[in-house]
């Protein structure tokens, strides 16, 4: 996509998985890259490496996108590297996985800190460098909407996430900014392995799904790249769900 060229993206969550392959993405289409990470640096590293092999520019911030000044000295950085912000892709997530009467409030704070008040922070510091027509896009998944075995803190957070989503655009549409979610189905990434039901929730999301295959990293970055191009410049504050129509079997 030619409109994208020379233009900045933000990738919270980077250095791996739907984050490493939203940041390939964007710099195959000529964009510069910001992967942020917080503990992975060498697998941030490389797939700065990665970027850098499409001819455009990347550094790797190391920061905590649920501690406030971590935030804003990541856009010190990027002021200072690139002067602008063109689209801020919220990737970045944690949390526990419990039942609900094993979970306490620092599971819960933890989670919603990460998972979604984050996306406030970055927006409030992003914004000022977007120049009136930036893009903002949270990654959520299907917990949001669906129960999913241990996932409550998670799933409330990506919930959380979606509202937020909404209320941004509300309020950032009159400034040139476009805001949304893309959920993804079940994607096997290195996040996931941390599931105990892992292979149940693979196998249940692979038969159930239409299209006969899991969603990919690669497909959750193609939407997300699609979101921050000109033809979709009228597509604001919905959730986009990228997962082979797993979600819309009864």
């Amino acid at each position: 996509m030619d409109d994208l060229k020379g233009k900045v993206a933000l990738v919270t969550g980077g250095s791996r998985g739907i984050g490493k392959a939203i940041a390939l993405k964007f710099a195959e289409n000529g964009v510069n890259l910001v992967v942020n990470y917080i503990r992975h640096r060498r697998e941030a590293e490389e797939t700065a490496e990665l970027v850098e092999r499409f001819g455009v520019k990347c550094i790797i911030v190391k920061a905590n996108v649920a501690d406030d000044k971590h935030v804003k000295a990541m856009f010190e950085r990027i002021r200072d590297e690139y002067g602008r912000c063109d689209f801020l892709i919220s990737n970045a997530a944690s949390g526990v996985l419990k039942p609900v009467m094993e979970l306490d409030s620092r599971h819960w704070n933890w989670a919603m800190d990460i998972n979604a008040r984050a996306l406030l922070v970055l927006a409030q510091q992003a914004v000022p460098l977007m120049d009136g027509q930036g893009r903002i896009i949270a990654i959520s998944s299907l917990g949001s909407v669906r129960a999913v075995e241990n996932y409550t803190a998670v799933g409330a957070s990506k919930a959380a996430l979606e509202s937020l989503v909404r209320h941004l655009a509300v309020e950032l549409g009159p400034l040139g900014i476009t805001v949304n979610t893309v959920s993804a189905g079940a994607v096997d990434t290195e996040a996931l392995k941390k599931f105990p039901n892992r292979k149940i929730i693979l196998d249940t999301a692979l038969a159930r799904t239409p299209l006969g295959r899991l969603t990919s990293p690669e497909d959750v970055a193609n939407v997300s790249l699609f979101l921050c191009s000109k033809p979709a410049e009228m597509i604001h504050g919905q959730t986009i769900v990228v997962d082979g129509g797993y979600s819309i079997r009864a």
